[in-house]
């Protein structure tokens, strides 16, 4: 048997491995965990002729691992956000797609030349350094009160511009020195309810604390909307992600300041209530 017919043989193998702990990306997570231990793209693995002597055994360590119901990214050490490859791992939340598509809004707008962005709950940094890497003049920073995660953030912006600040959203008058200097502020905040059933990977391997916002989810959400509306200037811009249930009380939360003017509801890419934005009002016109 050669080498590929005995990978492929693995890989049929460990998809039924996964399958029975309940992967429903069973045959995907297979094949990237083959490709990530190769140090091959999944599309190119039918070209893989040579495998190294302990490939195998390390294969079945992943894949044991993986049916564990430890998270694929943390096997890997990598997600793939945007168009970026971060690093993540224990101890820092694993980015998502759905938020993506408050990735896509933001690089679809025009600021200024020199933008001032500010990225809330940043996690691995995934927003900051997108963004960053966006707007090449901007000054992004990017703020958590997780040493942990900001340890992964400081890995993944090395080589970039992003600031990175450690500190508590919901601390009152936060940053004073950003007030009316602001052009974006993007958050990606712990926003599920407590008691939300969770799949494994989540519930066992996510830290809580960039998970849970409260009873109803909106705990952390109030306070980073005062943080915008006080660092934001006159016509600059919030976007903040929140759980598919709680877009109503997201934008009634941001109305109720009245400090915003084009307060919007937005869908992710799978078509669910995922994230709100809206443009910071004249200071003068709404005194």
């Amino acid at each position: 048997m050669t080498e590929r017919h005995r990978l492929w043989r693995a890989i049929d193998i460990a998809t039924a491995a996964l399958a029975e702990a309940g992967i429903d990306s069973a045959r995907t997570d297979a094949e990237l965990l083959a490709a990530h231990l190769v140090g091959s793209e999944r599309g190119r693995l039918a070209l893989v002729e040579v495998l190294d002597a302990d490939f195998f055994r390390r294969y079945d360590e992943a894949i044991a691992a993986r049916s564990q119901r430890i998270p694929l990214q943390y096997i890997t050490g990598t997600v793939a956000f945007g168009p970026l490859q971060l690093h993540v791992g224990p101890g820092v939340f694993i980015p998502r797609p759905e938020t993506e598509a408050l990735l896509d809004w933001a690089q679809a707008l025009r600021l200024p030349s020199r933008p001032v962005i500010v990225d809330l709950c940043t996690g691995s940094g995934a927003l900051a350094i997108a963004l960053a890497r966006h707007w090449p003049q901007a000054r992004v920073i990017a703020v958590d009160d997780d040493p942990a995660a900001l340890r992964y953030a400081r890995r993944n912006a090395e080589s970039t511009s992003v600031e990175l600040a450690q500190a508590d959203v919901t601390t009152p008058g936060l940053l004073p020195q950003l007030v009316c200097a602001v052009d974006l502020v993007v958050a990606n905040p712990p926003y599920i309810p407590a008691g939300a059933e969770l799949e494994p990977e989540v519930a066992r391997h996510d830290p809580d604390h960039a998970l849970f916002g409260g009873p109803d989810g909106m705990a952390v959400i109030g306070p980073i909307v005062e943080c915008a509306g006080s660092w934001l200037r006159p016509g600059g811009l919030l976007a903040i992600e929140h759980d598919d249930t709680t877009s109503p009380e997201t934008v009634e939360r941001v109305r109720e300041t009245g400090l915003f003017t084009e307060v919007t509801a937005r869908r992710d890419l799978a078509g669910r209530p995922r994230f709100v934005t809206a443009r910071r009002v004249d200071r003068e016109a709404s005194a």
